[in-house]
């Protein structure tokens, strides 16, 4: 079985790309019931859902799929700018039925969200198990790992085939719900993706260097002190510009963790672990990092989209002070 995951994984990942497309198209066609802006609702989830069934297609096999893919980015982003994104019509749940659903599943409503976390951690470690698959040219081994779109898509297949169980939930509804979640995150759900991305864009210009010069002429080359403060404030400050730690991690480490913590002494090991959660902290304050903050506010219908931020700030704001003095104690 891992032998033809491993030889088909290409083909499976696109199998689940196309699947998140189809989605993308349900939304789309359940935009056109929108009364204020049907036209641009069905355009913005049509292009998503074309983009994510045919992107690697027409990047493969036409000279400019690139260039056409980064204009299909545009007139999103336009439509989204335009505010010509809007809510699809959807037929409410009267109390009743929500009592009913409620008495059915109870508590038991949580087994597929934490079925979907340990079964994705599961497969996420599955290289530690040393699987071997194939030999690379320099004859080493190579171990068998799940991709992350394997990953998401795998463990969102079993929590939905889980969660209608639970709910007995028929096709119609489970077709109306999985619309609507992804109408009410809306374009927020890509911003994961293209932050990610921008984030690998900035470490082949060369940001992190242009950040390490500007750094070395305010914090001194040999204090551990400034070099820790300056790397932990700006894995923040960074990681809520670009929305996640991830695509922080590289531009700070070179250019700061690596010049003025590591080259000061400082256990490479340790000061990456604490530069990376430190980066989670900015993660918890910015309107950037969607699928944490806008996503989950949209989905329990909050009024305000920033609550969840407000309520996160002062354990972030504490965490960072904690983080700067575990860094310090820890790393030298």
């Amino acid at each position: 079985m891992f032998d033809f995951i491993y030889q088909n994984t290409v083909i499976i990942d696109e199998i689940i790309y196309i699947i998140c497309g189809l989605i993308c198209l349900l939304a789309g066609f359940k935009g056109l019931s929108n009364e204020k802006s049907p036209i641009g609702t069905f355009l913005f989830w049509t292009i998503l859902g074309f983009l994510f069934a045919f992107g690697k297609f027409i990047i493969d096999k036409f000279e400019f799929g690139g260039a056409f893919i980064g204009a299909m980015l545009m007139v999103i982003a336009v439509i989204t700018v335009t505010n010509n994104v809007k809510m699809g019509e959807f037929k409410e749940q009267t109390e009743e039925q929500k009592k009913k659903y409620g008495k059915i599943a109870g508590n038991k409503i949580f087994i597929p969200a934490f079925a979907m976390g340990i079964i994705a951690m599961i497969m996420a470690q599955f290289k530690s198990f040393k699987i071997v698959v194939d030999t690379a040219e320099d004859g080493s081994e190579v171990f068998f790992g799940f991709s992350a779109a394997q990953v998401l898509g795998i463990t969102s297949v079993i929590a939905i085939v889980l969660a209608v169980a639970i709910t007995r939930a028929n096709f119609k509804e489970t077709k109306e719900d999985t619309a609507k979640m992804l109408m009410q995150i809306g374009s927020s759900s890509l911003l994961p993706q293209l932050l990610g991305a921008l984030g690998g864009i900035f470490a082949t210009a060369g940001v992190g260097e242009i950040i390490g010069a500007g750094m070395s002429a305010i914090v001194p080359a040999e204090s551990r002190v400034f070099g820790v403060i300056a790397y932990c404030i700006g894995m923040v400050l960074f990681t809520m510009i670009m929305g996640n730690a991830f695509a922080a991690f590289t531009v700070m480490t070179i250019g700061v963790a690596v010049p003025f913590i590591i080259g000061n002494g400082g256990d490479p090991a340790i000061v990456a672990s604490l530069g990376m959660t430190c980066g989670f902290c900015g993660t918890l304050m910015t309107p950037m990092a969607a699928n944490f903050n806008i996503v989950p506010a949209a989905i329990l219908e909050c009024e305000d989209e920033k609550s969840i931020m407000k309520i996160q700030t002062p354990v972030a704001l504490a965490l960072i002070v904690a983080h700067i003095i575990l860094m310090l104690v820890l790393a030298f």
